[in-house]
């Protein structure tokens, strides 16, 4: 297949699978953009950029989807103005229901990370949650993030599968398939309805080919020292908790979930969190970048 053909079959897929999964996305995820997101997000922000961390006047997320993570830095206070960008117009609608809910200004705008339709040097920041495994051209796209940003300004890319990390999430959810029905039994859920199985069903393939890029750390630094940026920096996050997560997610996804009890979401939330704090506590500081399941890249744009 030529690439422009790949390349085009990917932007499809990705706009397809993303306005399939808009409505039930920030469910889906957990997605809370309360003091606990914020504070959630605000952390991976700052590990991301370190010492350099904001606030930052102009933001522009690439691949908002829902607005997780703009919606929360803005109310966090870390940018100022927020601008998302997504290829899913379906997703883009959730978020302007989201912003408005939160009385936040947010700009959106659907278009490519490869054509995006700003003047040069209008943001202070460019930055993302599990976007750049989607992107088809990397080196284009960080190209595009370069001209946009204004002299020194700072890119953060958070959330992105590692090729080692992305490999060994595979084992829990093994697991967890295997022990749903009895953990169904245990809880008291019955499995999940099949109305709006031919939407999963549909999303399944999608997915495979939305998911381009696993990175090493070094192939995640490369396109963006290609496009020109100063101060590359690859760190890891999340070993201990996306082995715990990805188990729960897994479970939860066999079951009703109105049925899956306060207790067990508690359980899941507060052990997510515990293991959180020991990766970051024990095992970030002393392990390589590439054994944790996610992986962030920060780096500045030359001075003028």
């Amino acid at each position: 297949m030529a690439a422009s053909s790949a390349t085009e079959e990917i932007h499809e897929a990705n706009v397809r699978y993303h306005d399939l999964a808009a409505a039930r996305y920030d469910v889906k995820w957990g997605i809370d953009f309360g003091e606990r997101g914020q504070k959630q997000v605000s952390g991976k922000l700052r590990k991301a950029l370190g010492e350099s961390f904001g606030p930052f006047r102009r933001g522009l997320e690439i691949g908002a989807g829902t607005g997780y993570f703009g919606l929360n830095l803005r109310q966090a206070g870390a940018i100022e103005e927020y601008t998302a960008t997504d290829v899913s117009q379906g997703m883009l609608d959730v978020l302007d229901e989201s912003a408005h809910r939160l009385d936040i200004d947010a700009r959106t705008a659907c278009c490519e990370a490869t054509r995006l339709p700003f003047p040069d040097a209008s943001f202070d920041l460019v930055f993302g949650h599990a976007v750049l495994h989607h992107l088809p051209d990397l080196d284009a796209s960080f190209a595009e993030f370069m001209r946009v940003l204004a002299p020194g300004g700072a890119i953060a890319f958070c959330g992105e599968p590692s090729l080692y990390g992305d490999k060994i999430a595979t084992a829990p959810k093994r697991v967890a398939h295997a022990l749903a029905p009895a953990w169904r039994a245990l809880v008291g859920a019955s499995a999940a309805a099949r109305n709006g199985h031919h939407q999963v069903a549909e999303e399944g393939p999608l997915e495979r080919i939305v998911d381009v890029h696993a990175f090493t750390p070094a192939a995640l630094a490369q396109p963006v020292r290609r496009a020109g940026f100063q101060g590359v920096r690859v760190s890891g996050e999340e070993l201990a908790a996306s082995l715990f997560g990805w188990a729960n997610r897994a479970l939860e996804a066999t079951a009703e979930p109105s049925e899956v009890p306060w207790i067990w979401h508690q359980y899941a939330y507060r052990g997510y969190l515990g293991l959180q704090a020991l990766d970051r506590a024990l095992l970030e500081p002393r392990l390589p970048p590439a054994v944790f399941y996610n992986l962030l890249v920060a780096a500045r744009s030359p001075s003028a």
